[in-house]
């Protein structure tokens, strides 16, 4: 299941790409996972990739291209309109979820990642369902 997608995680916290470099590739045996620490040039990047990625872990707060502002280049292009683009952020207040959702996130994941859940939840994001995991 999880090979079936080529993942794009943009993250600039060391600490957590090292986590959820660790969890796709192992735990998950993720083949097609590329992490950037920034979203410099986002979109030329994302397009440079082979394969094409089809599932995006955006955080919310990188720069210089934040998390909404990468949305949105997504969406309005047509090879990635229909992506499942994940929010990972550390401000799951129930009005900052409402926000994340009604943006056009598909999903939202808590940060820090739980490694134990993590592949699960990531399971049933794949499948279609929207998960607006708070980390409680």
């Amino acid at each position: 299941m999880f090979n079936d997608h080529a993942y794009v995680y943009v993250e600039d916290e060391e600490l957590s790409r090292e986590v959820m470099e660790i969890v796709m590739t192992q735990a998950m045996d993720v083949e097609h996972l590329t992490i950037f620490h920034d979203s410099t040039d986002f979109l030329a990047r994302v397009d440079a990739l082979t394969p094409r990625p089809d599932v995006f872990l955006l955080d919310i707060r990188v720069g210089p291209v934040n998390g909404y502002e990468m949305l949105n280049l997504l969406r309005a292009h047509p090879e990635y309109r229909a992506a499942r683009i994940v929010a990972v952020t550390a401000s799951v207040m129930t009005e900052q979820i409402a926000h994340l959702r009604n943006a056009g996130f598909d999903a939202a994941i808590a940060k820090p990642v739980r490694v134990s859940s993590f592949p699960d939840v990531m399971a049933c994001i794949l499948q279609g369902e929207e998960v607006w995991f708070t980390g409680k």
